[in-house]
């Protein structure tokens, strides 16, 4: 008890800044979809803002690092757990086969394809690939799931977010203007606005002022867009986690290659596509993942310094914004092959 008492103490100031902060977050989240009906700015990225904000304003104290540090690293690797209970093979079968090898084959070139844009840019390494899962799954949520699988820092991180949120709201407004322009019915451009946008809200707020259908499409093409994200994931954790040598090998276990996090969101997905997750707990573990991925995103933001995050500005709007073009042009050719009408 004296051990759990006083680990609680040490990380208990710096988790409560960070839950402040992600309330904040989540208030300004209300008050937006309160003003104009669907939020432009996400609760996730409010939360990590204000921490830069806290941040670049004053100091932040040692007592308050532990729990900065804590919310960061296990409350996010919890929060990606989680996401698993919210996973369902019922949605990949709701889609045909053709559609869904499209949406894998176009998330696997973006991916590809943003990666080479970004260290082409003079992205470093972790960067670029943050900026590509988050332009190529879905945007904040895959940025937040990768980072911890690939060793990325708070300031990659909030440089990824920062900028991606951007576009993701210049991709909400704008989208809708390519209907008349490229003259797609409402299933093609249901299906375009499923493969390009970041988070499943916006694509409601992109797709509904076209039609009910683009909307039913979107969403479904955006779930199985988002089912990616726990393939990507361990694959990236495979790759960064190889043995250094034949020698070392047998002396890896499981947990070497795959994060426990990881494993967890694998073991969630398979027990609620075999109904053994009930479906009332889908909804509240689908909120508790989103509070602690906020409250992480705080932590973030805490431990980044704005200097360093304008310094790199520039190129990762770039690398951001070339990449989602590519997306855009990638999944229109896949609409074209198909042939969806």
């Amino acid at each position: 008890m004296n051990v759990i008492a006083g680990a609680a103490s040490r990380i208990g100031p710096g988790v409560a800044l960070c839950l402040v902060i992600a309330l904040f977050g989540f208030a300004l989240q209300a008050a937006e979809e309160a003003i104009f009906g669907h939020p432009y700015v996400d609760a996730l990225v409010i939360a990590i803002l204000a921490g830069i904000a806290l941040r670049t304003c004053g100091t932040i104290g040692g007592r308050w690092l532990p729990g900065i540090a804590f919310s960061a690293k296990t409350l996010l690797e919890i929060a990606v757990m989680l996401l698993g209970a919210t996973v369902s093979i019922q949605v990949l079968l709701s889609v045909g086969p053709g559609l869904l090898a499209g949406i894998a084959l176009v998330v696997l070139l973006a991916i590809g394809a943003s990666y080479g844009i970004g260290r082409g840019l003079g992205l470093s390494h972790r960067l670029a690939l943050l900026v590509a899962c988050g332009n190529s799954i879905c945007g904040n949520s895959a940025i937040a799931a990768v980072a911890p699988v690939i060793g990325a820092n708070g300031r990659d991180i909030a440089s990824s977010i920062a900028f991606t949120a951007v576009l993701g709201v210049i991709v909400v407004l704008s989208l809708p203007m390519l209907v008349p322009i490229l003259g797609l019915s409402a299933t093609q451009y249901g299906v375009l606005a499923g493969l390009t946008v970041y988070a499943v809200p916006q694509v409601l707020a992109a797709t509904a002022p076209v039609a009910m259908v683009s909307v039913q499409m979107g969403t479904i093409v955006k779930l199985v867009r988002v089912l990616m994200l726990g393939p990507v994931v361990v694959a990236l954790s495979l790759m960064s986690e190889r043995p250094r040598s034949a020698e070392t090998a047998p002396r890896l276990a499981l947990m070497r290659f795959v994060p426990w996090f990881i494993l967890g969101f694998l073991g969630l997905a398979a027990l609620r596509s075999f109904g053994l997750v009930p479906q009332a707990m889908v909804g509240p573990l689908t909120l508790l993942a989103k509070i602690l991925t906020v409250v992480s995103m705080a932590a973030l933001g805490l431990g980044v310094d704005l200097r360093v995050l304008r310094a790199v500005g520039g190129r990762v709007t770039a690398a951001a914004g070339v990449s989602l073009v590519l997306l855009v042009g990638i999944s229109l050719g896949l609409i074209r092959l198909l042939g969806i009408g």
